[in-house]
């Protein structure tokens, strides 16, 4: 499986401006049903077929049942086509009001925070951004930000269109360290445990490469915003939101 950098946040949140009218919390619960807009093939996050449904879907559901409806799933390839989905929200957006500029996306209260850090082999002795230099190759995402970070301190990289070819190429031993978000590395050591690497802790320094995660939602009332920051404070407080991202290897980092 191949996904791209941050799903959802990037590849087809960002820059999404489209004319479907979001519905109030009246609507969505006269109509039982509140709509998730969500790439079909991009694992862990979701997947249109269902072994596994991805993080997601799954909480997707879970802040469905606390707003007393069920999820209704809108499967988007390109960002275009939110134009045309029906959809209420999005999951795992970057929670900055600048990024979300021009997505018309209001955003919950952060519940995460993620960012890029480093893939290392077990033995690396890399602790941090700070211990790249020319000696060290690093994969990263082509037009990634990390692209741009990294490339300015003139550290040797290679680039890949998807950051589980980097991994792989790391698996390889044709890197020293691969730029990603922890979340797909965790998902791939879960997947590869004879291949796991070591996941470096987020560098705050690196103020570009680190970020609160939220829910996005299509021009929402007051009402919707409101339950949704509720749900998900009920469902942190309880554990679901850690449950449901451990099953796939990940685990969450309090925002800042």
């Amino acid at each position: 499986m191949k996904t791209t950098l941050p799903l959802l946040a990037a590849a087809i949140v960002v820059g999404l401006i489209g004319p479907a009218q979001a519905r109030s919390l009246a609507t969505i619960r006269s109509f039982g049903t509140l709509g998730l807009c969500a790439h079909p093939n991009s694992l862990p996050f979701a997947s249109k077929a269902n072994d596994p449904p991805g993080f997601q879907v799954e909480l997707g559901k879970a802040l469905a049942h606390e707003l007393g409806v069920e999820l209704k799933l809108d499967w988007i390839i390109t960002q275009y086509q939110m134009r045309s989905a029906d959809c209420d929200i999005v999951l795992d957006v970057i929670a900055d009001r600048e990024a979300q500029g021009e997505t018309n996306l209001a955003i919950s209260k952060p519940y995460y925070r993620t960012g890029v850090t480093l893939a290392v082999p077990s033995d690396s002795k890399l602790a941090s951004f700070k211990g790249l230099d020319e000696h060290t190759k690093v994969g990263v995402q082509v037009g990634s930000v990390a692209a741009m970070v990294i490339g300015q301190r003139h550290v040797p990289t290679s680039t890949f269109g998807f950051e589980v070819d980097s991994l792989e190429a790391l698996a390889n031993r044709e890197l020293d360290a691969a730029a990603v978000t922890p979340t797909i590395a965790a998902y791939y050591n879960q997947a590869h445990p004879d291949k796991a690497f070591r996941i470096l802790p987020l560098d705050d320094s690196e103020t570009a490469l680190s970020w609160n995660v939220a829910v996005g939602m299509l021009r929402p009332d007051k009402e919707l915003r409101e339950a949704v920051d509720g749900a998900l404070e009920r469902l942190h407080a309880d554990g679901t939101i850690d449950r449901i991202y451990g099953r796939y290897g990940v685990t969450l980092q309090s925002p800042k």
